[in-house]
């Protein structure tokens, strides 16, 4: 473990609390002491309580992937095999976004909500057979809190992403062809200011891509990379990676204390303490 790592990381080896899954994704912690997760493969939403035995909450997910909540706690939901964004309330599913500019989305992947209850996701388009692609380019996309929606940047392929503290900038991962984290400045009204590269994550490393993200309050960007969960401060600088047992796809802040990190690792899901809360979802300060 590097010396940067050490002063983030309380844990020295990740814990395993389940395992048995397919490819596990879109981790999520809910105040109420409990994290969702999914099961891409299949169309699972799990919940786990620490120290119980995971619960399929819902099947038929339409390979649901990344979640978050909106400003009154229902879960929001990408589900890349409908093509289409939803929230759910209880039993009941409403469509948030599911077109743009009357093309049907490509596959929505992640998802994360702003503290004025804006609504960001994106959109990869590489794994929708060329045939069935209806809209020219992959994209991030805003839907604002009065349902209107639009595309605040194209990309080559955005995956995971997360807010700084601040909500100034958006961190995007880009998965495939080059490997690196997209900052877009963006404005109160969600338009685009500026976009750059916040990261090379370029590596020789062959198991595992930018994927999900997650952001500390002190503005650390925990994200899935090549080899584990690379680390960067503030400015791009990488801190290190994160080695576990199987290299994760996502991850999320969870526990009363937002000071453990919850990890999404394919068949299994992974804990590790960290010394730094992570930042907290808007929801939770209401």
């Amino acid at each position: 473990m590097s010396d940067a790592l050490d002063g983030i990381l309380e844990s020295k080896e990740a814990e395993r609390l389940a395992t048995g899954f397919v490819f596990t994704e879109g981790p999520l912690w809910h105040p109420d002491g409990f994290y969702y997760f999914v099961d891409i493969r299949r169309s699972h939403l799990h919940k786990l309580t620490p120290g119980k035995a995971p619960e399929l909450v819902r099947s038929n997910t339409g390979e649901g992937n990344g979640t978050t909540f909106d400003l009154q706690g229902r879960l929001v939901i990408c589900e890349g095999g409908n093509r289409r964004v939803t929230r759910w309330t209880g039993g009941q599913s409403e469509v948030l976004m599911d077109r743009f500019e009357g093309k049907r989305l490509n596959r929505p992947n992640d998802v994360v909500c702003k503290s004025d209850g804006s609504i960001y996701f994106t959109d990869p388009g590489l794994r929708v057979p060329l045939a069935d692609r209806e809209l020219p380019s992959a994209g991030v996309y805003r839907i604002a809190p009065d349902g209107k929606t639009s595309l605040v940047a194209d990309c080559e392929y955005p995956n995971g992403l997360a807010f700084s503290p601040d909500e100034r900038v958006l961190y995007v991962a880009n998965t495939r062809w080059t490997q690196y984290i997209h900052a877009l400045e963006i404005a109160g009204d969600g338009k685009l200011i500026r976009r750059r590269i916040f990261a090379d994550m370029s590596s020789d490393e062959t198991d595992g891509v930018p994927d999900g993200m997650k952001v500390d309050v002190e503005g650390r960007v925990f994200c899935t990379g090549p080899g584990g969960t690379w680390v960067f401060a503030p400015d791009g600088t990488r801190l290190g990676i994160i080695r576990t047992p199987e290299v994760p796809a996502n991850r999320a802040f969870g526990g009363p204390d937002l000071r453990t990190l919850f990890l999404t690792a394919r068949t299994s899901v992974y804990a590790l303490r960290v010394k730094v809360p992570g930042r907290p979802h808007p929801w939770y300060k209401r």
